[in-house]
């Protein structure tokens, strides 16, 4: 019976030192000091944000739009107005200014990219010269701009 007994005293007696152990190591080792009070009055905004952030008026894009297309700022936009752009960018395309676009007017600028990818001026595009009319890609999203990794040292300099 003493040997239950024994037993049952070395669990508590480890019970308790482990207690004693568990709650020291929990303590932090470093205190950080307080905020101070420059810092924290500096961290409380002032004016408290509004619920919802705030929307644009719908027609202000619609507004911006109709006056580009009124040049005469009337209030109104006349046939000729509304097709103005239109006459500029076939006036553009028009070289010859006859008032008709023929098949080269009108592919001047696939014409301009194949003589200027036609490195040997031969007529015909190659493998590497086709690689040239290839339309140039832009990402959505906005390449990383972070700083370049230090160089690393080779270990016999240490």
């Amino acid at each position: 019976m003493w040997r239950y007994l024994m037993g049952a005293g070395a669990v508590l007696l480890l019970g308790l030192a482990g207690l004693f152990l568990f709650r020291g190591a929990a303590a932090p080792k470093f205190m950080l000091p307080a905020a101070p009070a420059a810092r924290a009055a500096a961290a409380v905004p002032e004016d408290p944000l509004p619920e919802e952030a705030p929307k644009a008026n719908a027609r202000t894009r619609e507004q911006k739009r109709f006056d580009r297309y009124d040049k005469n700022r009337n209030d109104a936009i006349t046939r000729e107005e509304y097709l103005l752009a239109r006459r500029k960018a076939y006036a553009k395309l028009d070289a010859n200014r006859d008032g008709k676009l023929d098949f080269d007017e009108w592919a001047v600028r696939t014409t301009a990219k194949f003589a200027g990818a036609d490195g040997d001026k031969s007529g015909a595009l190659t493998r590497a010269e086709f690689v040239a009319t290839a339309p140039k890609r832009t990402d959505a999203r906005p390449r990383c701009a972070c700083p370049a990794a230090p160089a690393k040292e080779d270990a016999a300099d240490d």
